[in-house]
């Protein structure tokens, strides 16, 4: 390991992003920290990396008032004395980003329900603070060894890097709202238009969000929660509650925790499914007072099918819930779907 007068200590690399790697960390106080190494980019001017540098050192003051259960706590900001970098030491969150269980598949609502309550209560410590956190997205959660479930990466993008650090990253476009496109400025509410996108996309998966509208070519033209598309196990809540965060009209927007928090618990109880696409459609499934449900919907070209079957864990016998009656045409597999899965 590499040692910093500090006596901060750098250890492996633990992951990379568009601010910087991150590392395997200790020191004096710490037994375990989570580094994250900024160094110049190509396209820094030595002028424009030293501006950056002293306002990191002096932001660093101001995140480290941020302390809250849901909020990657950080410590404190160095310089290097080997190196022309800045190193942000922060709370190691053992169990990483939800990045890599978004790109495995829908999460079941129950996970994301108390991901949403989690992120909710740290937003609004931020908010409190009069802070932003500007890039709120599947790989800024964190979540800890305990399942504490924290906002990472906060107060890293300002209004003035808003919109080219959008250019730079599909996943950061996306979740940008529509007068943010149009003005690059960026407040609470945009913060909670982010929100809006992540709970899409984790109760979707990458896979269903890539074959779906991308906001980044459409959300400037408005209507965009008009369009989205939907597995049809989401229920009218959850779509009623990511609709109103993703409102055009910032004036109506769902953006306060209290009214997220609100929202929330009155989905709190809902029936959770495992979903998982495959090539040929989707199948859920869940588990209940000894049986086993699988619900599978399958394409046929433009039709679609799907069945509901219950299956004994042990002794029993197998029995049909329900099914389209054959191949039906797409919206009338959803509907019957959605009625199947509200019932």
């Amino acid at each position: 390991m590499s040692e910093f007068s500090s006596n901060l200590k750098i250890g492996p690399k633990l992951g990379n992003g568009h601010f910087g790697d991150v590392h395997l960390g200790s020191d004096d106080i710490h037994e375990q920290l989570a580094i994250k190494v900024i160094r110049p980019k190509n396209t820094d001017t030595p002028e424009k990396w030293e501006e950056r540098k002293g306002n990191l050192v002096k932001e660093g003051a101001n995140l480290k008032k941020a302390t809250h259960d849901n909020v990657v706590q950080v410590y404190y900001v160095n310089g290097s004395t080997t190196e022309d970098a800045i190193y942000l030491a922060m709370e190691l969150c053992e169990r990483g980003s939800l990045q890599k269980p978004y790109e495995a598949g829908p999460m079941p609502s129950t996970e994301v329900h108390r991901v949403a309550t989690h992120i909710c209560h740290g937003l609004g410590s931020l908010h409190d603070r009069e802070m932003l956190h500007r890039d709120l997205k599947p790989g800024n959660i964190l979540v800890t060894k305990n399942g504490t479930v924290k906002l990472g990466d906060f107060g890293l993008v300002t209004d003035d890097m808003l919109l080219g650090y959008a250019e730079l990253g599909y996943s950061y476009t996306d979740h940008l709202a529509p007068e943010s496109h149009e003005t690059g400025l960026s407040s609470k509410k945009t913060d909670f238009w982010a929100l809006g996108m992540t709970l899409y996309r984790l109760l979707h998966g990458d896979e269903w969000y890539r074959q779906s509208p991308l906001p980044r070519f459409s959300v400037a033209d408005g209507g965009y929660a008009d369009r989205l598309t939907w597995l049809p196990h989401v229920s009218g809540r959850w779509r009623r509650l990511i609709r109103a965060m993703l409102a055009d009209d910032s004036a109506t927007r769902l953006a306060t925790s209290r009214r997220a928090l609100d929202a929330l618990a009155d989905i709190a109880g809902e029936a959770a499914w495992d979903c998982a696409l495959n090539c040929d459609g989707v199948r859920w499934t869940r588990e209940i007072k000894g049986r086993r449900i699988e619900v599978d919907l399958v394409r046929h070209g433009k039709l679609c099918s799907w069945t509901a079957v219950s299956h004994p864990i042990g002794k029993g016998a197998k029995k049909t819930l329900g099914s389209s009656g054959g191949p039906v045409a797409k919206s009338l597999a959803d509907s019957q779907l959605r009625k199947y899965f509200g019932g």
